[in-house]
């Protein structure tokens, strides 16, 4: 199985002092925040410190709220920034997706982040408070596997197809040595033992994409459909958060719950059937479905909402994958938002942003093209 380290979300801003983060990443984003990025036409002029270099003249504090997913992602991007930009203070609310979003559009924070892209009929109603139009930009920042995590004593791993996987969080297969796991796992010693699953409490953008998923790829047995809040008729065991999820598996045995792969830290992992082969969560495997999936239609030309192919048969290619997205402005009611929310998105999805969020959260960094198109949205803020 993939042991990425179990990080820790908080729901505070980043300290400025954070010198495990700030010495690796200052050196690559100084430039980069102190320019507002490339892209960022009418970023803050550079200032001469004294001594030859420059220093950002960016001041003020952003507030941003929203997936929990991109919580150790956000306090890595926070970090650097603040660093660069001393007169900043960058805070994050990693209350959910669901949260983050309505925060957004009730004016309480500047951005958001969400495990999901606005549905167009929910910008056409709109309305955004801290915007002057309803126009916004979002797009894909924080790319990574869902993993799908239990607790078996002696069990590390084990391979599902997704018909499996939807009859357990269904309800329809309560062993662990029910022949439909068995069948799949000869190797395995599986416990005559009842399967506790575990789900979101909370409205979440990572319910979302896993029920999309079951929902693409086992239409005959998860009826649902795709949505953020679980379904109350379907019974398991609530938890609040990503790390709810992850305590309560941990916590229990014979539990198996489903959250952002950068928290599976040592609890088993599942495998999933794509095309003939069962294939394990990483980075990689999460940015090629990513990659192999076009644009949703209908959406302006700074709305980067990515329509998945769950149903991917294509060699590696992990399907339950989580994009989390970044939502601003279009344009900002306040011009101290716009200049802050531009330049931090800005690093965010450069190349040195997104390798700090692989380092820090085992996600996988955009590709050059998708950096492209977001780079172009995000110069369109104002």
């Amino acid at each position: 199985m993939n042991d990425w380290e179990q990080k820790k979300r908080t729901p505070l801003a980043v300290k400025k002092t954070n010198a495990s983060i700030k010495a690796a990443a200052v050196a690559g984003i100084a430039l980069l925040a102190l320019t507002a990025c490339a892209s960022n036409e009418s970023s803050a002029p550079e200032q001469t410190d004294g001594n030859g270099g420059s220093a950002s003249t960016l001041s003020g504090t952003l507030s941003g709220a929203g997936a929990s997913s991109q919580g150790a992602a956000q306090e890595a991007w926070i970090a650097a920034f603040q660093t660069a930009n001393a007169d900043v203070t960058v805070n994050y609310e990693p209350s959910g997706s669901g949260a983050g979003r309505e925060t957004f559009q009730q004016g309480a924070s500047a951005f958001a982040g969400s495990d999901r892209a606005f549905k167009s009929d929910e910008v056409a109603a709109g309305p955004f408070e801290s915007c002057a139009t309803d126009d916004i930009v979002e797009f894909p920042a924080y790319i990574s596997p869902i993993a799908i995590i239990f607790n078996i004593d002696g069990v590390d791993e084990l391979n599902m197809d997704a018909d499996t996987v939807a009859k357990i969080f269904a309800g329809q297969i309560t062993r662990w040595n029910d022949p439909a796991i068995a069948d799949q796992n000869p190797d395995a010693t599986l416990p005559d033992a009842t399967i506790s699953p575990v789900h979101r409490s909370d409205k979440s953008g990572t319910t979302g994409n896993f029920t999309d998923y079951l929902a693409a790829a086992a239409p005959s047995v998860w009826t649902a459909g795709s949505v953020e809040e679980w379904p109350s008729e379907l019974g398991g065991e609530g938890a609040n958060g990503t790390s709810g999820v992850v305590d309560a598996v941990t916590n229990g045995t014979g539990m198996i719950g489903y959250a952002d792969a950068s928290r599976a830290g040592d609890l088993g992992t599942v495998k999933i059937k794509v095309g003939d082969e069962f294939v394990a969560y990483s980075p990689e495997a999460a940015a090629a479905i990513v990659d192999a999936s076009p644009l949703e239609q209908g959406r302006t030309d700074h709305d980067l909402a990515i329509e998945l192919d769950r149903t991917s048969d294509a060699a590696g290619v992990y399907p339950i994958v989580l994009v989390s997205y970044l939502i601003g402005c279009e344009q900002y009611a306040d011009p101290a938002n716009a200049e802050l929310v531009k330049s931090y998105f800005g690093y965010i999805v450069s190349e040195q942003g997104q390798n700090d969020a692989a380092e820090a959260a085992g996600s996988a960094p955009i590709s050059a093209d998708l950096r492209g198109k977001i780079e172009t949205a995000i110069a369109a803020i104002s």
